[in-house]
């Protein structure tokens, strides 16, 4: 048996993915929450199939990266957890040039990742390139910043709003959401 999982190429048993939901609900119960943390799961999917072809069709990129603020803090690439340089609204930004957002203010594991590769959380220079070779139609001229409160009253009533007027504003077809 041994020799078919090798012929896979799994990875080694001690390699196994971090058990984040699981921390975070343990987080959570120590920090005095009553009841463990419930995460959004939904029996029906919320998307819908293309209307047209991605060569076609015009991108909006979507992070949870925030905007640089000098003022918050270390925010750079090794900074630890920097809970000052979050923000609260959905924001939108120019795609022009390289806009300086970053992660110091998500709950990463800083043990095992690093936030030194920005592609890995801010895809612009890649969806450029894909414009480039025409595999999409364009990006949208701005993107969009999404906050990661944890009310998920807040995010689906404000945020989720906010976020679809910004997409239908910019004329996007579809968006990629990349959650730091």
């Amino acid at each position: 048996m041994n020799d078919h999982y090798d012929e896979l190429e799994f990875a080694a048993e001690h390699d196994r993915p971090i058990p984040y939901m699981q921390r975070i609900g343990t987080y959570y119960q120590t920090l005095g929450y009553g009841a463990p943390y419930r995460w959004a799961q939904y029996a029906d999917v919320p998307f819908t199939a293309l209307r047209k072809p991605l060569n076609q069709s015009r991108v909006a990129l979507v992070t949870t990266a925030a905007p640089y603020q000098a003022d918050k803090g270390d925010q750079g690439p090794g900074a630890p957890y920097n809970a000052a340089a979050k923000f609260y609204r959905v924001y939108t930004d120019s795609i022009d040039g390289k806009p300086d957002v970053r992660v110091s203010h998500i709950g990463i594991d800083r043990k095992h990742t690093t936030a030194e590769d920005s592609n890995t959380w801010f895809p612009l220079e890649q969806l450029k390139r894909l414009e480039q070779q025409q595999r999409i139609a364009s990006i949208s001229p701005r993107f969009i910043g999404v906050p990661t409160n944890r009310s998920q009253r807040t995010t689906i009533d404000q945020d989720c709003t906010d976020l679809l007027a910004a997409i239908r504003e910019d004329g996007a077809d579809v968006a990629v959401i990349v959650a730091s």
